[in-house]
C-alpha cells in the first residue's frame, strides 16, 4: 500500500513538475519574443531620428555624414556593443524600408508609440536585416508576409530569399499550391525543394527561334550564369554523356550531382512542350543511370526535363508511379508583367490568410 501510494505522490509531483517546466519554457519564450520586439522598434524609432536629423537643413545635412561615426563611438561608450557604422547604417536602412507605416498619436507618447511599432513590427531584428537585402519593395513585403504566416526561422527565410521563392511563385501557375508548400530546413531538402520551377533564363539572350542544341550550347557558354540560377549544392559533370543500349546510341544533355542530395541530376533539355513520351525517355535514362554511373553510398539519380511549357495535368499523370524521381520545369527567356503577376500574388496570399 505504501508502495502504491508512493508511487501515486510521485506521479502527481512529476505532473506539477513537468507543468511548471512548460509554463517557465513558455514564459521564457514569449518574453525572448517581446524584448526582440520592443529592440526592433527602439532600433526603427533610432533610424527615424538619424534621418530626421539629417533631413533637417542645410548645415545638420553637411554635418550627417560624420553622424553615425559619432555616434557608433558614443553609443558603444556606453552601452559596449551593438552599434557599429554598420549596423547603424542597416538600422538606418530599415526605417528608410518601411518608414511609410501609420502611428496613431496618443497622449501616453513614446511608450504608446513603442507598442504600436512592435505590433507593426513582430519579426526578430534578424529577419529585418535579411529583409533589406531584397530590393524589390514588393518581394520584400512578400518574404515578410510569408515568414508571419508560416513561422519561418531566419535560416528558412535565407533559403527562401537564396532561392528566390518570390520570383518562382510570381511565374507558377498554381500560386496557391506554391505557397502552401513547407518551407524546407537547412538540414533536410526533397528534390522537389532543391529544384526551381520556373527557370528564369534571360542571361542566354536567344532569339525566338532556337534548337535545342542552340539551348545547350548556350547554357554551357553561360554555365556560371547557370548554376547559380540552379542553387546552391550542384556540380556540373557532364555534357552530351553518351549512353549504349542494344544497338542504339543515346545521349543525355546535361549531367549534374547534388551535394545534400547525393544523387545525379540528368537534364534532358526541350525547346517545346513536355510530352507524356519525354517522361519515359528520361525514365530509361534513370534506369541506366543507376546501374553504370551511380557510386557506392549515392541516392537514386534524379531526372528533370526542362522544357518550354508543360501541360498540369499531363505532366501528372506521366510522372505520377515512376519508379524514380522525375521532375519537370518550365524555363522562361524574360519575365512576364510583373506588375500583373504580383497582384495576382498578393491576391494568392489574402486567401491563404483568410482560410
Amino acid at each position: 500500500m505504501n508502495t502504491l501510494t508512493s508511487t501515486h505522490h510521485a506521479e502527481d509531483y512529476q505532473q506539477i513538475h513537468d507543468g511548471i517546466i512548460h509554463l517557465l519554457d513558455n514564459a521564457r519564450t514569449e518574453t525572448v519574443r517581446s524584448i526582440n520586439a520592443i529592440m526592433t522598434a527602439t532600433y526603427w524609432e533610432i533610424g527615424h531620428r538619424i534621418v530626421e536629423f539629417e533631413q533637417g537643413g542645410e548645415a545638420r545635412a553637411a554635418y550627417g555624414t560624420q553622424l553615425i561615426e559619432r555616434l557608433s563611438v558614443d553609443l558603444n561608450q556606453r552601452y559596449k556593443r551593438g552599434f557599429s557604422t554598420g549596423n547603424l547604417r542597416q538600422i538606418r536602412a530599415f526605417y528608410l524600408y518601411f518608414q511609410n507605416i501609420e502611428i496613431q498619436q496618443t497622449v501616453s507618447g513614446e511608450s504608446s508609440r513603442l507598442a504600436q511599432l512592435t505590433k507593426i513590427f513582430p519579426l526578430p531584428w534578424s529577419a529585418y536585416v535579411r529583409l533589406l537585402s531584397v530590393k524589390n519593395p514588393d518581394a520584400r513585403i512578400f518574404y515578410e508576409k510569408e515568414t508571419l504566416r508560416n513561422g519561418w526561422s531566419v535560416r528558412q527565410l535565407d533559403r527562401q530569399i537564396t532561392t528566390q521563392f518570390y520570383e518562382r511563385t510570381l511565374l507558377s501557375h498554381d500560386k496557391t499550391a506554391m505557397l502552401q508548400q513547407v518551407a524546407p530546413t537547412v538540414a533536410d531538402v526533397t528534390p522537389e525543394q532543391a529544384i526551381r520551377d520556373p527557370f528564369i533564363l534571360e542571361f542566354l539572350d536567344l532569339k525566338d527561334e532556337y534548337s535545342e542544341s542552340d539551348l545547350e550550347e548556350a547554357l554551357i557558354n553561360h554555365l556560371m550564369d547557370f548554376m547559380l540560377e540552379l542553387g546552391d549544392d550542384f556540380s556540373f559533370v557532364g555534357r552530351q554523356r553518351r549512353l549504349r543500349i542494344d544497338d542504339s546510341w543515346f545521349r543525355i544533355d546535361l549531367l549534374f550531382f547534388h551535394r545534400r542530395l547525393r544523387c545525379l541530376l540528368i537534364v534532358d533539355l526541350k525547346v517545346g512542350k513536355f510530352s507524356y513520351a519525354d517522361a519515359g525517355q528520361m525514365n530509361m535514362y534513370l534506369n541506366y543511370a543507376q546501374e553504370h554511373w551511380t557510386m557506392p553510398g549515392e541516392n537514386l539519380p534524379v531526372g528533370l526535363i526542362l522544357c518550354a511549357e508543360k501541360g498540369a495535368g499531363e505532366a501528372h499523370y506521366a510522372l505520377t508511379g515512376l519508379p524514380h524521381k522525375v521532375l519537370t520545369s518550365e524555363y522562361k527567356m524574360q519575365l512576364p508583367d510583373e506588375k500583373l503577376l504580383a497582384d495576382e500574388l498578393a491576391r494568392s496570399q489574402t486567401r491563404l490568410t483568410s482560410q
